[in-house]
């Protein structure tokens, strides 16, 4: 199955290690980060699939954090706070948050809301989630990819980059989202590096790298890779 990594943003640390301990146990991958500094770094450097915020933390609130990343990712946040206001969880919403728990939760409820925004945003994406263009199968699941039966060496980046292009196939995705997504919410990558990574994907899986067929670029847009139905 292709894991799903959670960051968990809450200055509780006795309450976000009972946390990351059930969502591992069910198959999550768990980071912690107890103030907005440790978040943002975190996030500068890797690429998560929901965030888990409180709105109480050190020095700032969850709503500034969350509205510094919708400026760059539209990654699921869920609100998770002892602040239960209808004000609140109002404003939770306004800014960009998929849900909102309030504190104090059962596991089991918090489970059950992780699970569901997970299935609602990445869905799609089944145990062995295969996609084909051409002669090329790329296994999200197993992060393997074959070309003419014969397996690909792709370095960790181009994998993820390649995967994030088949989760969203046929669907123009800018330079910005792309590096967002990718090498991480507030990286400083320059987009020459997504340019690289996008020529040596060609290189490797196309039959034409200089006039690619499936791995598109989308004028004054970003890239695209298009799969046509070929039933």
């Amino acid at each position: 199955m292709s894991q799903k990594h959670i960051l968990i943003v809450d200055d509780d640390r006795d309450l976000s290690f009972i946390i990351k301990e059930m969502l591992e146990s069910y198959g999550y991958n768990v980071t912690c980060a107890y103030d907005s500094e440790s978040a943002y770094e975190l996030l500068t450097d890797n690429t998560f699939h929901l965030i888990l915020l409180d709105i109480n933390l050190p020095g700032t609130t969850g709503f500034e954090v969350c509205k510094e990343l919708r400026r760059v990712s539209t990654v699921p946040v869920i609100f998770a706070s002892a602040r239960t206001s209808e004000s609140d969880r109002i404003t939770g919403f306004d800014i960009g948050g998929d849900d909102y728990l309030p504190k104090p939760y059962s596991m089991k409820e918090l489970l059950v809301r992780v699970n569901a925004c997970i299935r609602r945003t990445y869905g799609f994406m089944q145990e062995e989630h295969t996609v084909h263009f051409g002669d090329v199968e790329v296994n999200i699941g197993g992060r393997t990819v074959k070309k003419a039966g014969k397996e690909v060496p792709l370095s960790l980046r181009e994998f993820d980059l390649l995967a994030y292009l088949c989760e969203h196939v046929n669907k123009a995705l800018s330079k910005e989202q792309l590096l967002s997504e990718v090498w991480g919410a507030f990286s400083m990558v320059e987009p020459s590096t997504l340019t690289v990574h996008i020529r040596w994907l060609r290189e490797k899986l196309e039959d034409a790298p200089a006039n690619p067929k499936y791995i598109k670029t989308v004028y004054k847009v970003g890239y695209m890779l298009e799969v046509a139905d070929e039933k």
